[in-house]
């Protein structure tokens, strides 16, 4: 009986790695926000890592939270690295592009706890009296995340702090 069970065991576990390799290479998680407020407002929030405490949801998970600014104090070449709770880790964002005042590209490279290395980006794109925000995360799926994906969902974990954290930023714009 316990030789049936662990053969059953086996069996599951080897079915659910083989369904986990199947899952795609890259993963992406998106979110969209319309602001009633200029393109170059909005763009000033998030152009400048230092504004970001003021807005972003991973700020407020850590209030003890290390942080470090250097190089550029805005725009291109801007860093930020971070070392927190369980919930923030460590890691380090880099502005690596910007259009003002509709494009901004961020590398993103966690450390703790699990390495990752991502692409952010945020779009800003006029719309009548408002204002598109997206914000996108994409980059690869290790096989450990794969098999991650089989249990949670990377879309809704992250998206719900995407969307706190356009909400947030709604509310600063408007004002």
């Amino acid at each position: 009986m316990l030789k049936t069970i662990a053969i059953v065991v086996v069996v599951f576990v080897v079915a659910l790695l083989i369904f986990a390799a199947t899952k795609p290479d890259t993963f992406r998680v998106q979110r969209a926000a319309s602001i009633k407020a200029p393109p170059e407002k909005i763009f000033a929030f998030i152009n400048d890592l230092h504004r970001w405490g003021a807005w972003s949801p991973y700020e407020k998970k850590d209030p003890a939270m290390k942080r470090t600014y250097s190089d550029a104090p805005s725009g291109k070449g801007a860093v930020y690295e971070w070392e927190g709770n369980n919930d923030i880790g460590k890691g380090r964002m880099e502005i690596t592009d910007t259009s003002p005042p509709s494009k901004i590209t961020i590398n993103l490279d966690f450390v703790k706890p699990f390495e990752a290395h991502n692409i952010v980006e945020f779009t800003i794109e006029p719309k009548g009296d408002a204002t598109n925000v997206t914000w996108a995360m994409h980059g690869p799926a290790s096989f450990i995340s794969k098999v991650m994906q089989m249990f949670f969902s990377m879309d809704k974990m992250v998206g719900k702090d995407f969307e706190a954290g356009l909400a947030n930023l709604k509310i600063l714009a408007e004002k």
